[in-house]
């Protein structure tokens, strides 16, 4: 299984259910394969795929995948998620996605953790401790989001309790 090919069949499915390609890998187990795909999208609200979403697209993927020469006859099992909390936020999309939650972003020797407010093409602003601070996206060489158990719901992003 080429991961090319794979993706040729793959991306315009996860586009028809708004969803993008975030990512693929294929590792072979014994005789069979363990394809996973990990994709993202915006969602209802912007604020990333909801699961239902995710699962629409799985049950398609699937369906074209087993009538795919790019799988041909191989034996695989597939396995379709999101991106996950923890995965790295790289891309203005993701700051966009992740907006209300708190960052934590490192800036050479510096680290910053704060709450993401606005995101443009070539920076995220944070509302660090009650002040905004903007990075430039150009100077983050890592950021995550930071996990809040007990964190109150934000009505001006539509968070229920």
């Amino acid at each position: 299984m080429q991961e090319k090919e794979l993706a040729a069949v793959i991306e315009p499915i996860l586009a028809e259910h708004g969803l993008e390609l975030d990512g693929l890998q294929v590792t072979p187990i014994g005789r069979r394969s363990v394809l996973r795909v990990t994709v993202d999208g915006d969602g209802p609200t912007g604020r990333g795929p909801l699961l239902d979403d995710i699962a629409a697209a799985s049950s398609a993927v699937s369906a074209a995948l087993d009538e795919s020469a790019a799988v041909g006859d191989h034996p695989y099992t597939l396995e379709v998620s999101s991106r996950g909390v923890s995965a790295p936020l790289t891309a203005a999309k993701h700051y966009r996605r992740n907006t209300g939650r708190l960052v934590k972003a490192w800036l050479g020797g510096d680290v910053v953790t704060g709450r993401v407010v606005a995101v443009t093409d070539a920076d995220v602003t944070l509302d660090v401790d009650g002040a905004e601070r903007t990075l430039s996206l150009a100077d983050v060489t890592k950021a995550v989001v930071q996990v809040e158990l007990n964190r109150l719901p934000d009505d001006e992003f539509g968070e229920d309790a």
